[in-house]
Parts: structure tokens; C-alpha cells; sequence
């Protein structure tokens, strides 16, 4: 049992990343970007601001399902759809690209090198299918890209799930909000994720007794 604390704490630590923000300042947050982004704002105003807000989004309480849903009430399902899968994916990278960079020697810290193997090993075979699983549900897409960019998961491995999986998400919201009444899109893109969370926990990849 003590042989896993460390490895334990390690994912706890990743978790608290995305999580404390968002239950200091979340709900307000929420409300806040919303009531901005509805104001008429020039087209190229609302793109850059969503393209900002969602590239953040690994590091603060950004509603990235709320912001694409207004996207596309603002800018239409292509252009609503294109900000929003530029920001999350923006916001994807850089948020992998700082955890292999600072995030392999703190995870050393607190696992062996055995650990570290196992983790490794785990993120090789079923890294890519968790980055799909996790990136339609809040904190839980933040902490997988940053927990996996502390293992040796390649950036082709990393990138084309992510891209593709926030190809559709940006989709599907950009058209929730162009095609259905704003505030009845609003209160389904923060519903649908809980939705999404239940999906991910049916078909999350176990690791096999042996």
C-alpha cells in the first residue's frame, strides 16, 4: 500500500490543478463570460475572445462547453465551431507541452521509477482513448492532458485524439447554440456534460487483472 501513496498523490496533485479554480471562482466565473460574450460584440471580437478564454482553460474555471455554445449563437455553427476548436486545442497543447516540460522531474519526486514504468506503459496503451474519453467532461479533460503529459506519451499520440475529439465537441456545441433558443443551449451545454461523464466512466479503459 505505501508503494502506491506516492503515485497517488502525484494524480492528486494534477487533479487540484483544474479543480480549485473552479470551485473558487466557477459559478461566477460562468455567469460573467456568459453575460460578456451575449453583448453585441463584433464577429472578430467574440472569435478572439473565445480563441483566449478557451486556450486558458487548463489552468482556470473557463466553461469551455458554455463559451462554444455562445460561439455558435454569435458567430454561426463553421465559425463558432472553428474559435472553439482552436482555443481548446490551443489550450490542450499548451497545458501538455508545460507538463512535459516541469511535470516528469515533480512526478520522479513522488514515484519510483518502477511506478513511473507501469505508468508509462499504461499511458502508451490506453493514453490516447483516455484523452478521447475525458475531454467532453469539466476537470476531468484538464487533469488528463496534464497527467499524461507527465509520462513518455508521444505528442502524434497526444494531438490527432485531441484535435479530433475537439473537432466534434466544438461542433456539436456551435450548433446547440445556432440552432436552438440561447438560454435553452446554454442550460443543455451545461447539462450535456454531465451526460458525457457517464459515458466515460461506461467505457474508461481498466487494466486487466493478471
Amino acid at each position: 500500500m505505501r508503494d502506491l501513496l506516492k503515485p497517488i498523490l502525484l494524480v492528486l496533485i494534477v487533479l487540484l490543478i483544474p479543480i480549485l479554480p473552479f470551485i473558487g471562482f466557477g459559478p461566477w466565473l460562468e455567469k460573467w463570460i456568459e453575460s460578456q460574450l451575449r453583448q453585441s460584440l463584433p464577429p472578430v471580437v467574440v472569435a478572439a475572445a473565445v480563441v483566449g478564454l478557451l486556450s486558458t482553460d487548463v489552468f482556470l474555471p473557463i466553461p469551455s462547453s458554455v463559451v462554444s455554445t455562445v460561439a455558435g449563437n454569435a458567430l454561426g455553427i463553421a465559425a463558432g465551431a472553428a474559435a472553439s476548436w482552436a482555443g481548446m486545442t490551443l489550450g490542450a497543447a499548451l497545458g501538455f507541452a508545460l507538463a512535459r516540460a516541469f511535470g516528469r522531474p515533480l512526478a520522479m519526486r513522488f514515484a519510483g521509477r518502477e511506478d513511473l514504468e507501469r505508468i508509462d506503459r499504461a499511458s502508451d496503451r490506453f493514453g490516447p482513448l483516455v484523452l478521447v474519453l475525458a475531454r467532453p467532461v469539466p476537470v476531468l479533460a484538464e487533469a488528463s492532458v496534464l497527467f499524461l503529459g507527465t509520462t513518455r506519451l508521444g505528442w502524434t499520440a497526444f494531438f490527432l485524439p485531441v484535435a479530433l475529439s475537439n473537432l466534434g465537441i466544438a461542433v456539436v456545441y456551435a450548433a446547440l447554440g445556432n440552432l436552438v433558443q440561447l438560454p435553452i443551449a446554454v442550460a443543455a451545454s451545461i447539462a450535456l456534460p454531465l451526460v458525457a461523464a457517464a459515458v466515460a466512466r461506461r467505457f474508461w479503459p481498466k487494466e486487466k487483472e493478471p
